[in-house]
């Protein structure tokens, strides 16, 4: 443990190592209290700190624009399988620019501790709405009531926009990254004094069809929920800093392949037409899935926007954790019941919307797009696809993200 950094509070100290090893056997990390980031891995401006009880949580912390005075709040939530370091090269320029910046690592991931990896464990703690809790008491920890934009991408964009959608009277604007919002769900509507609306037809399963493809298919986020995936890519063949290094560049605009455009319809066959990241091969685990696409060694070297040496933060991280705290989050949209109080709510404060321009993100479930922009946001300012940038916008082509966010917040 003393190797990983610096044992933060006496409960870690007295950790039975008894607990750990059953759970190593069950193939289950134990989140382990450790200290912040080593200053040489973070940009200057950006510190990484802890903060204690956030809805059950230790939640360590990226922070910006820390050195007091009236600053408003932005808080940046990253996506899977990233961490509060993806938004390193965009905090300290949204410092500069007048922002106190919070970017944690959120419920599940990194050194934030609290959380549950137990895969037959309670999924509660990882739904939409406790998501929104996490998110409430970090910016009141901090001692903001307001705070002047919640900033999501990939996983992070649906909780964003669930913060939104919850609490417009703390988030004054909301910024969605990579994954459109496609909106609340839908009671049924003036039935009183009719029929009940007929179920819907039964009509073909589209797992079902994507598996009887002449090349058999699977939904990335349907392999996502099962037993199999933590191990597949924690204690994948190549390593987790390999695993990364792939699934990274194959997401990327690195990756010549992705180009990106509007399917047809949610069908087996339309769906198909994506990458492997997203629809993968059937008989395939993520691992094999990426590796497959793994960069040369020229490009690895000439790759700036994800060298070896931030690189190696997420290995780090994801390697003594594991990716079950993620994978829970894919896991737990079964839970329905919650987001079910704000059916038929809109999105009503100021909106922007940015991706890669290389980005299968924002095409992946067919229709969101356009729901998000026509019906889920009321005030959308602003739809984005960025050149040179596949689904780590903020990361591959930070110069431009920040532009847009701060036009965005400046006219908000």
């Amino acid at each position: 443990m003393q190797g990983l950094g610096a044992v933060l509070g006496s409960a870690a100290v007295l950790q039975e190592t008894s607990t750990s090893a059953r759970a190593a056997l069950a193939g289950v990390a134990q989140p382990a209290a450790v200290g912040p980031y080593d200053p040489a891995w973070l940009p200057a401006g950006v510190r990484s700190r802890f903060v204690q009880n956030v809805n059950g949580l230790t939640m360590h912390v990226l922070e910006a624009g820390f050195d007091g005075g009236d600053r408003p709040a932005l808080l940046l939530l990253h996506g899977f399988p990233e961490l509060a370091y993806s938004w390193r090269h965009v905090m300290a320029p949204l410092a500069e620019a007048g922002y106190h910046v919070i970017a944690p690592d959120q419920r599940g991931y990194g050194r934030t501790t609290g959380w549950s990896a137990d895969y037959d464990g309670d999924l509660r703690p990882f739904s939409r709405l406790n998501a929104v809790r996490d998110a409430l008491a970090l910016v009141s920890a901090f001692g903001y009531r307001t705070v002047e934009a919640v900033i999501g991408h990939d996983f992070g964009s649906p909780i964003a926009a669930w913060c939104a959608v919850a609490r417009p009277d703390v988030f004054r604007a909301v910024a969605l990254m990579s994954a459109p919002f496609g909106g609340t769900p839908e009671w049924p509507f003036d039935t009183v004094n009719g029929t009940p609306p007929a179920e819907p037809a039964d009509g073909p399963d589209i797992y079902e069809e994507m598996a009887r493809l002449p090349r058999p298919r699977k939904h990335y986020q349907r392999y996502y929920r099962t037993r199999e995936a933590n191990g597949n890519m924690w204690r994948a063949s190549q390593g987790v800093h390999a695993f990364l290094r792939a699934y990274y560049h194959h997401k990327s605009a690195d990756w010549a392949e992705n180009r990106p455009f509007r399917l047809a319809g949610w069908t087996a066959e339309d769906v198909a037409q994506m990458p492997t990241y997203y629809i993968m091969d059937l008989d395939m685990g993520m691992a094999e899935t990426v590796a497959r696409e793994m960069p040369t060694a020229d490009e690895i070297a000439a790759n700036r926007w994800l060298p070896e040496r931030e690189l190696r933060v997420y290995s780090e991280e994801y390697g003594r954790n594991g990716f079950q705290g993620g994978l829970q989050w894919y896991r737990s949209g079964v839970i329905a019941d919650e987001t079910l109080t704000f059916a038929g709510r809109t999105i009503d404060i100021p909106s922007l919307f940015i991706a890669g321009s290389s980005d299968w993100g924002a095409y992946q479930r067919p229709g969101s797009l356009e729901r998000m922009q026509e019906r889920a946001c009321t005030d959308m300012r602003g739809v984005h696809f960025v050149d040179g940038a596949g689904h780590w916008v903020q990361q591959e082509q930070p110069e431009a993200t920040v532009r847009l966010l701060l036009d965005f917040l400046r006219a908000a």
